[in-house]
């Protein structure tokens, strides 16, 4: 926490878009963001929501370190945000503070990479192709 600090996004300010530099993420405290993935040709497809206590941004943390999601504020945000290269640091130095944050990121993706699956077959699947197991 002594690498964090306070920041807020207002209702629908750009956090950050896909494919750009990842050189931070936040732990949110008040508010609500929507992840969306791009989709050529249409809009962007919301993915998933986030609130109270989830981590926003985890490609700060795999090499390129480029966003693979984008995120806007979908109400107004209080967020502790962290500088990604300062806890990288961090963890080259604490073996258990790495292997602790990897374990929980890997865990993040895994989840976000699952409602990615689910959103995207709910909005463009053909109608009744099945459940995702």
């Amino acid at each position: 926490m002594p690498l964090a600090r306070e920041v807020s996004f207002a209702t629908d300010e750009r956090i950050f878009n896909e494919g750009r530099k990842a050189d931070r993420f936040w732990i949110i405290h008040t508010g609500t963001v929507a992840l969306d993935v791009h989709v050529p040709g249409r809009r962007a497809a919301v993915i998933e929501t986030l609130g109270a206590g989830d981590l926003l941004g985890w490609s700060w943390m795999v090499p390129p370190h480029h966003w693979h999601l984008g995120a806007q504020a979908t109400s107004p945000v209080r967020a502790y945000e962290f500088d990604a290269a300062a806890v990288r640091e961090l963890c080259e130095n604490d073996p258990e503070l790495d292997h602790a944050l990897l374990t929980y990121v890997a865990g993040v993706i895994a989840g976000r990479l699952r409602s990615a699956r689910v959103r995207l077959l709910d909005l463009y699947a053909p109608h009744g192709a099945g459940e995702v197991p």
